[in-house]
């Protein structure tokens, strides 16, 4: 068993996909139209074929206040591994990315925390 996909719910499926790509520098997979919305995924240019980030809409009634709470509490909605955090919060800063957490060093984990513009906190690590 491996994961194949994870999501993250997003409030505007179309400035996710310009953040997620032009931004963190994932490259888009799949966009298909499914009514309103869109099956929309994004995966690391360095393993095209796997794991897929669904950017999914954010319009069940119970998503909203679950991001909120999370947001509020400062509680990342997901992480993802970078080889080293200090540089990459340097270049994404660079770029007019909020952090909500500077790089942190915490025995052989380092993170940071940034905002992804479509209501989600989202942790950067890497491990020695």
């Amino acid at each position: 068993m491996r994961i194949n996909l994870t999501s993250v719910f997003v409030d505007d499926q179309l400035k996710a996909l310009a953040f997620y790509t032009d931004v963190l520098g994932f490259v888009e997979k799949s966009k298909v139209a499914i009514g309103d919305d869109w099956w929309l995924t994004v995966v690391s240019p360095e393993d095209p074929d796997g794991t897929e980030l669904l950017l999914e809409p954010d319009g069940h009634p119970a998503v909203k206040p679950y991001k909120a709470a999370l947001v509020a509490d400062g509680i990342p909605a997901t992480a993802f591994a970078v080889d080293d955090v200090t540089a990459e919060f340097e270049r994404l800063r660079g770029l007019g990315v909020h952090f909500t957490q500077e790089p942190v060093r915490m025995d052989k984990v380092t993170v940071a925390v940034l905002d992804d513009t479509c209501g989600n906190l989202i942790q950067i690590m890497h491990t020695e």
